[in-house]
C-alpha cells in the first residue's frame, strides 16, 4: 500500500497515531441561544473505520474502482464518510454545485454518465422527476429509509462492518474525481481529477501556506475540508448555507471560531466581507485563506485590523482546472493597493513551486501544440498559462473545451506535459510578481484599444458610495463601446445616482485607459456566482446594458 496515490493513503496513519483527535465537527442540535452545538463529530479512528465500511459496502453494491458516482449531500458527516470511502474504492465521485440552473444541472450529470447516484431524500425526487442521471444503475440515499433508492447509507455501513482496512491500489494517472466549475462564464464543465492531482494540492498548499497538522481549521467551502484530514487538521463545518457565503450570519461563524479555538479558516470574498463588516476581532485566527476572486482592497484592510499582527491572511490564485497556481499574502496585497486603484491590475503574488507561470499573446483559438504560443515580455498583458503538477489535463466529455484550454508541450527530454490556458488575462512584472486583469472573455475591445476589466474598475471602485462596478462592452469585438454598470453602496439613496454619475466621470478623467468611458448605468444589484457569490455575472450585465444603451 506504500506505493498507492490517493488523498485517503493517510487516513489509517493518522487514526493510529491520534486515535482519539477530532478529525471534524459538524453542527447538530442547537442551545436555547440558537447556536449549534456541533455534536456531530468523527474522530480520526472513526473517520478510517468506518469509511472503511462503506466503502465494503459500496463494493457489495457494485459501486468499486473506477465507478463514477454522483454525490449529492449537504456538509455533513455523512459527506466526509462517503467522500473518503469512495477515494478508498478507487471509485469516482461527481461533484456539482446544487445551486446551479436545473437545465445545466441535469445537462452536467447526463454529461458525467454516472453509474451511481448517492444522495438525500430530496436529492433522489428530484432524480426522479426531473430525470437526472438515468444512467445511474446502483441508488443510495442518506436518509433513513430505502425511499426511491436500493439502500441506505447506513444499511451500506453495516454491510461492510466487518471487511477490515480498504484502500484501492489506485495510481497516479487513476481518475480521482469528476468536479464540474461554478459556471460563472457558462454551462460547468467537469474537470477530470486524477489521483495526483489531489496528493500534489495538499503538498502545495501545505508548503506555500505553511500549514502544520494539529491546527483548527474552519473551511467555509465543503470541499476544502477534504484537504484537512489528509493535512492532520481538524474542521469545523461552518452552521451556514455553504451555497450562500456572502449570507452566513456572523454571529454563528465567530461562536464556532470562539468555542473551538479556530486558528485558520478558509472562505471566498464573500465571506470575508460577512467577517469584516461585522468588526468583530479574531484573536485566534493564525491564517486566513480567500479564494474564488479577488478580494477587494478594503475588505482586506478591515480583516487585517481584526487579526494578530503575526497572522497571515493568504489570496491564492487558481481555478478549479489548477490549484494552487500563486500566492500573495495580504501585507504585500496591500502594498500593491495603490497600483491596483490606478489600474495596474490586481497582483496576486508569485507561482506556486514548482508552478511555471507564462504570459502568451491573446487569442480566442486554439492551441494544439506550445510551439504554436507566443511568448509575451515582461509588463505586456496576455493569457496566463500554466504547467505544474496541480494541472489537470482534459475536461469529462468536453473535446472541444479540452481543445480549447489545454496546450501540449514537449520536453527537452522528450516527455510531454500539459499547459493550462486560464482563461485570464494579466502580466509578469520585472520581479516575476502575476498582475491579474480579468477574465480574457471579458475584455472590451474598442476600436482605440482592448480593455481589462480589473484595470478599469478598481479605478472606480475608489469612490466611497460605490459598492463595486463591472466594466462591459456592447456591441461586435473591435468595436466595442464601453460600458460600466455600478451597483451603489448599502444605504446609499438612489436619488444621489446623478452626483454619482458625475464624479465617476470626474475620476475617470484622471486616467488614460478609463478617460474614454462615457456610458455610466446604475444597476440595482448584480449578479454573482452561486460557490463563492463573489464573481460578478458580467455576461447577463452585458446583455442588461446593452438592452439599456440601444
Amino acid at each position: 500500500m506504500n506505493d498507492v496515490c490517493n488523498i485517503a493513503a493517510t487516513l489509517p496513519g493518522l487514526a493510529s497515531r491520534f486515535p482519539d483527535r477530532i478529525a471534524m465537527r459538524c453542527p447538530g442540535t442547537r442551545g436555547p441561544d440558537g447556536m449549534a452545538r456541533f455534536d456531530l463529530t468523527l474522530t480520526y479512528r472513526e473517520l478510517d473505520a468506518r469509511s472503511d465500511a462503506i466503502a465494503a459496502g459500496l463494493a457489495r453494491r457494485g459501486i468499486v474502482r473506477g465507478t463514477r458516482t454522483v454525490v449529492m449531500v449537504r456538509p455533513s458527516p455523512e459527506f466526509f464518510l462517503l467522500m473518503f470511502a469512495l477515494f478508498k474504492a478507487g471509485a469516482v465521485p461527481v461533484l456539482v454545485d446544487p445551486g446551479i440552473d436545473k437545465r445545466a444541472l441535469k445537462q452536467c450529470l447526463d454529461e458525467a454518465q454516472p453509474e451511481a447516484f448517492i444522495g438525500i431524500p430530496l436529492a433522489h425526487v428530484a432524480r426522479t422527476v426531473l430525470r437526472w442521471a438515468s444512467s445511474a444503475r446502483v441508488r443510495i440515499t442518506t436518509g433513513e429509509r430505502a425511499w426511491l433508492s436500493d439502500a441506505t447509507l447506513a444499511q451500506v455501513e453495516r454491510e461492510g462492518a466487518d471487511a477490515g482496512s480498504q484502500l484501492a491500489a489506485t495510481q497516479p494517472d487513476d481518475v480521482a474525481a469528476i468536479l464540474f466549475t461554478s459556471g460563472s462564464t457558462g454551462v460547468p464543465k467537469g474537470v477530470v481529477y486524477r489521483h495526483r492531482h489531489f496528493v500534489a494540492q495538499i503538498a502545495m498548499l501545505r508548503d506555500a501556506l505553511g500549514i502544520q497538522a494539529g491546527g483548527v481549521d474552519l473551511p467555509t467551502f465543503p470541499p476544502f475540508a477534504l484537504f484537512d484530514p489528509a493535512l492532520g487538521l481538524t474542521s469545523i463545518i461552518p452552521d451556514m448555507d455553504p451555497t450562500k457565503p456572502a449570507l452566513a450570519d456572523p454571529r454563528k461563524l465567530h461562536d464556532a471560531i470562539a468555542r473551538f479555538g479556530v486558528d485558520q479558516l478558509f472562505g471566498s470574498p464573500a465571506l470575508m466581507a460577512v467577517l469584516a463588516n461585522f468588526g468583530a476581532k479574531l484573536p485566534t485566527v493564525k491564517r486566513v485563506t480567500s479564494a474564488g476572486a479577488p478580494v477587494p482592497a478594503d475588505v482586506v484592510a478591515k480583516m487585517r485590523e481584526l487579526l494578530p499582527d503575526d497572522a497571515g491572511f493568504w489570496t491564492p490564485y487558481g481555478a478549479t482546472e489548477c490549484l494552487p497556481v500563486a500566492v500573495i499574502e495580504s501585507r504585500e496585497l496591500q502594498s500593491t493597493r495603490a497600483a491596483t486603484e490606478s489600474g495596474a491590475g490586481t497582483c496576486v503574488g508569485r507561482a506556486v513551486a514548482p508552478n511555471e507561470v507564462r504570459i502568451i499573446a491573446i487569442t480566442d483559438e486554439a492551441i494544439e501544440d506550445w510551439r504554436d504560443a507566443r511568448i509575451v515580455g515582461a509588463n505586456v498583458v496576455g493569457e496566463i498559462t500554466v504547467a505544474g503538477p496541480t494541472v489537470t489535463d482534459a475536461y469529462f466529455n468536453r473535446p472541444a473545451q479540452t481543445k480549447a484550454a489545454k496546450i501540449r508541450e514537449r520536453l527537452a527530454d522528450g516527455s510531454e506535459r500539459i499547459v493550462h490556458r486560464m482563461g485570464d488575462v494579466g502580466y509578469l512584472d520585472a520581479e516575476g510578481r502575476l498582475w491579474f486583469c480579468g477574465r480574457k472573455t471579458h475584455r472590451v475591445e474598442t476600436a482605440q484599444s482592448p480593455l481589462y476589466t480589473e484595470q478599469v474598475e478598481p479605478v472606480f471602485n475608489t469612490h466611497a458610495q460605490v459598492r463595486r462596478t463591472a466594466l462591459v462592452g456592447v456591441g461586435a469585438m473591435g468595436a466595442q463601446r464601453p460600458v460600466l454598470c455600478v451597483e451603489l453602496g448599502v444605504g446609499v439613496d438612489a436619488r444621489e445616482w446623478p452626483r454619482i454619475e458625475r464624479e465617476l466621470r470626474d475620476i475617470g478623467s484622471h486616467h488614460a485607459h478609463t478617460a474614454g468611458i462615457a456610458t455610466f448605468l446604475r444597476h440595482p444589484r448584480f449578479p454573482v456566482d452561486i460557490r463563492h457569490n463573489a464573481k460578478i455575472g458580467r455576461e447577463k450585465l452585458a446583455a442588461w446594458a446593452t438592452g439599456r444603451v440601444r
